[in-house]
């Protein structure tokens, strides 16, 4: 299996971006998809997940980022809105299947 992040970038505080992930070659019932992130000197933390249509939110990011999935695109999604400066990390999507899956992250950076 493999996951393919994309959408990543430079935006201003206050601006948008949003995120996907591409899965494939995963034969088993995908049961869970996240996205994580990682700021330089920190520890990778949990940002969103999606699981059999049930969404949930780091605090952080609550009310301002939406996950979303396409189950005919294999995709996972992540629009974040009204980013902040402590919002630069790499973000990684996560699949759980037979296993958990991760992709190879994506830079994205909030100028102030």
């Amino acid at each position: 299996g493999q996951l393919v992040e994309s959408g990543g970038g430079l935006v201003q505080t206050g601006g948008s971006l949003r995120l996907s992930c591409v899965a494939s070659g995963i034969r088993f019932s995908v049961t869970a998809m996240d996205w994580y992130r990682q700021a330089p000197g920190k520890q990778r933390e949990w940002v969103a997940s999606i699981a059999r249509g049930t969404t949930s939110y780091a605090d952080s990011v609550k009310e301002r980022f939406t996950i979303s999935r396409d189950n005919a695109k294999n995709t996972v999604s992540l629009q974040m809105n009204s980013l902040k400066p402590e919002d630069t990390a790499v973000y990684y999507c996560r699949v759980s299947a037979d296993r958990a899956y991760w992709g190879q992250g994506t830079q994205v950076t909030v100028s102030s």
